[in-house]
């Protein structure tokens, strides 16, 4: 056998997005057949990871968990170099395709950007000897129902959602750094994986929960979509041999020649059950756009040794099984059982922020600061007036659990607030130049956002390690983005003209990171100093971006009958700022040197 495909023999391996469903079984795999391997597992326990998942793992002495984002380059350089890693592992991702709908940003962000801080930390560090990157059998798009062949490594990607587009963008990075760099990179595309402790928004947990209720099987569209299913243990196992044997620049697909049409499945956990399908089953609206077939050509891994051992109805009862005894697993998993389950992943990340977790016992390095925003929703303040809940769990709850745990490890809490808790009134007149303080109490609650961010910034007084940014109607340089204050007001039909407090996110961010490590503490109004009208924006990218824009003024009173909930106007007084950071520029002044001249049409 040549030294290429020599069995190959890790010493040390990271593995990413290890509590999550996939990974969690790799992961207890190798610390149970593996016991001179070193496993550090890096998660940052999103909604669908869990420790739970690595309980198995916890007590071993050659195991080491630590609570990070994969975006924090400076912790995976750390981790890199400080565990001296060998082998990489690549599981993390946002996977579920609904999700990828509503919040494609997300997907983008973990999947693609997260995959290439790994990759040049790799790059940078060059001691990596093996890099297996996880991807997805939808990178392929849809296989034709007619067909008997699968989809073989080689064939072209043309992934067709939100999901399926980032795996294939993070797979064209993998392969860009095995090519320019060299590094020793394998790739996997899988098909559907089913067993115990994955997250309910997948379909056979779903629908197993749901019987255990009694409650129906909601299945999109006609439910003739075909789809492959393997069990985790099958799929822990292919891992296995992909890590030992696999051949690095090539690509493995993990999979299954039986298939499955969704309905068939709904009807087999029907039959667990002893449920009546055509009682049970329930059809709802189809996804944006939901390939017909996922089907694979797995015979490059099985010349590799690896065959599948677990039969369909063998895997679904012991799935089953373990659900009945585990059915509070999860917690609260109402939102992920609803038949287009929608959750918005919000995550922040300092780079000094990591919770390690070794041979079972919790050691903290948290040091430095805690950065933490809240949610406005989607596309504005509107939507908070009918999601009360979810607002109320982030924007209090979230942010007050934040502080407790900040205050704890002795952090500061760096809290990025709200101005628009106030509005203009006898003794703060629009015009006057009288803006409110940093010690005046909130007035305005004409919106659900507006009340919670009030009520948590009131709260929040009673902790000394939180500085309380309040910002107002943020401005950037990138007018590419839709939620860019200048953009959305540039492609509105109609705009109200009042004079408002603004921030301007280019010149104020790094001013909020020397606040950190000025360690400033209270509330400060994070707005730069005066106002300036829609107007006056406006004229400004007429005379900068484009001449001939022109735009129309409605008043207050036609404006509350286009929206939900009241919006806020009203000046803030910049002063302590502008006392701490004298070279602060006024508003007007800022928005002209950071968004319209570098953006000025020539």
């Amino acid at each position: 056998m040549s030294s290429e495909h020599a069995p190959y023999a890790p010493k040390r391996i990271l593995i990413t997005g290890a509590a999550g469903f996939i990974a969690s079984h790799f992961t207890t795999r190798l610390i149970k057949n593996y016991p001179n391997y070193k496993i550090v597992a890096l998660d940052k326990l999103d909604y669908c990871s869990s420790l739970k998942n690595l309980q198995p793992c916890l007590s071993s002495p050659n195991f080491k968990f630590v609570k990070g984002d994969l975006i924090c380059a400076d912790l995976v350089n750390y981790l890199l170099v400080a565990e001296d890693i060998d082998t990489i592992m690549h599981f993390a991702a946002q996977t579920h395709v609904d999700n990828s709908f509503g919040n494609s940003f997300e997907f983008t962000n973990n999947n693609i950007y997260g995959t290439h801080v790994l990759l040049e930390a790799c790059k940078v560090t060059n001691q990596i000897k093996r890099f297996i990157h996880v991807s997805t059998d939808e990178v392929y798009g849809e296989t034709d129902l007619e067909t008997d062949i699968g989809n073989p490594e080689a064939s072209q990607l043309l992934p067709t959602n939100p999901y399926s587009a980032t795996k294939a963008g993070a797979e064209m990075l993998v392969m860009a750094y095995h090519r320019s760099y060299g590094l020793p990179t394998i790739t996997t595309r899988g098909n559907n994986v089913y067993g115990p402790n994955q997250y309910p928004e997948k379909l056979i947990p779903k629908f197993i929960l749901l019987a255990m209720k009694g409650a129906q099987l909601p299945i999109h569209g006609n439910g003739t979509n075909v789809r492959s299913y393997l069990h985790c243990h099958d799929v822990a196992e292919a891992f296995d041999v992909i890590l030992h044997k696999g051949v690095i620049g090539h690509v493995y697909n993990i999979g299954t020649q039986r298939e499955r049409r969704v309905i068939d499945v709904a009807e087999d956990v029907c039959k667990l059950f002893g449920s009546n399908p055509k009682e049970a089953i329930r059809f709802v609206q189809d996804r944006p756009f939901n390939d017909q077939r996922y089907f694979l050509d797995d015979q490059k891994l099985k010349k590799l040794g690896w065959q599948e051992t677990t039969s369909w109805e063998e895997g679904l009862k012991m799935t089953m099984e373990w659900y009945t005894k585990n059915s509070d697993w999860w917690g609260d998993v109402s939102a992920a059982l609803s038949p287009h389950p929608y959750l918005s992943v919000m995550t922040t990340c300092s780079n000094d922020d990591a919770l390690l977790l070794q041979s079972g016992n919790c050691k903290s390095k948290m040091e430095g600061c805690s950065v933490h925003a809240g949610v406005t929703g989607r596309p504005n303040v509107d939507w908070c007036e009918s999601h009360k809940v979810e607002t109320i769990r982030t924007n209090v709850i979230g942010t007050l659990n934040l502080a407790d745990v900040c205050r704890e490890h002795s952090l500061l809490m760096m809290n990025f607030a709200t101005g628009c808790i106030f509005e203009y009134d006898d003794k703060h007149p629009q015009g006057s130049g009288i803006g409110f303080k940093e010690e005046d109490k909130p007035n305005f609650a004409g919106s659900f956002y507006s009340k919670t961010k009030a009520m948590v910034e009131e709260l929040l007084r009673n902790y000394d390690n939180v500085c309380t940014l309040r910002v107002r109607i943020p401005i950037s340089s990138d007018l590419s983005n839709p939620r860019n204050f200048i953009t959305k007001i540039s492609r509105y039909n109609k705009v109200v003209n009042i004079p408002n407090s603004m921030t301007v996110l280019d010149e104020l961010l790094p001013i909020s990171i020397e606040m950190a490590k000025r360690k400033c503490r209270g509330i400060w109004n994070f707005t730069n100093p005066g106002v300036v009208s829609h107007n006056e924006i406006l004229e400004m990218y007429q005379k900068y971006i484009d001449p001939k824009f022109k735009w129309e003024n409605f008043s207050l009173e036609e404006q509350a009958k286009v929206i939900v909930a009241a919006r806020s106007n009203n000046e803030l007084d910049a002063g302590k700022l502008k006392k701490e950071f004298p070279e602060l520029l006024s508003i007007k002044d800022s928005i002209i040197k950071y968004v319209f001249i570098p953006n000025k049409k020539t």
